[in-house]
């Protein structure tokens, strides 16, 4: 078999390949605001999160040298961001300090949302850089995705909606309350 020989790229459009592909352009503005906005502490939500009050930043704890608080943005209910307090873009750049806080945070939201959640498993991630995939690469902050058995499906792409089963501070406050009560230690 040839392969067919086309005018233009424009006549590619909607020819078949091996590739299956999952569509989610409500996040497109999300991630350009994000990466392309987002170059310093004066107009980084990481930083300026912990000067409000944690119902208005969703933050769910507060720790010496990171916090932790839900995505605004979220890929499943419960879904936490660790970020260290200092403006830093690279997990090399953390202070040793900072770095162990930031490991034990995510055990401990972990934790918590097995309490709180009971999730079969997370996905935990690091995107570092515009290219590797950050949101907002200006700024470190570690995912940490509960997940269920079929918890994903085709609502977010046929219907443009994601089905999440609590508002965002509704989940807030169940994990901030089971944080405080000790739920990760």
């Amino acid at each position: 078999m040839t392969e067919p020989q086309y005018q233009d790229q424009s006549e590619l459009a909607g020819v078949p390949d091996a590739f299956q592909r999952l569509w989610n352009p409500h996040r497109a503005a999300y991630q350009t605001r994000g990466q392309d906005q987002v170059t310093d502490e004066g107009n980084c939500p990481f930083c300026q999160g912990p000067r409000r009050s944690d119902e208005q930043s969703l933050i769910v704890h507060r720790g010496v040298t990171c916090f932790v608080l839900l995505n605004l943005y979220p890929y499943n209910p419960g879904h936490l961001l660790v970020c260290p307090y200092r403006h830093v873009p690279d997990l090399t750049d953390l202070t040793e300090e900072e770095a162990v806080e930031f490991i034990t945070l995510a055990q401990t939201a972990m934790s918590v949302l097995r309490q709180v959640a009971q999730p079969a498993g997370f996905n935990l991630g690091i995107n570092q850089g515009k290219v590797g995939g950050a949101g907002i690469a200006a700024h470190l902050h570690q995912h940490v995705v509960p997940r269920w058995g079929g918890d994903t499906n085709f609502l977010p792409i046929v219907a443009q909606t994601k089905n999440l089963s609590a508002t965002l501070g509704e989940t807030r406050s169940l994990v901030a309350e089971a944080w405080s009560e000790g739920a990760g230690a």
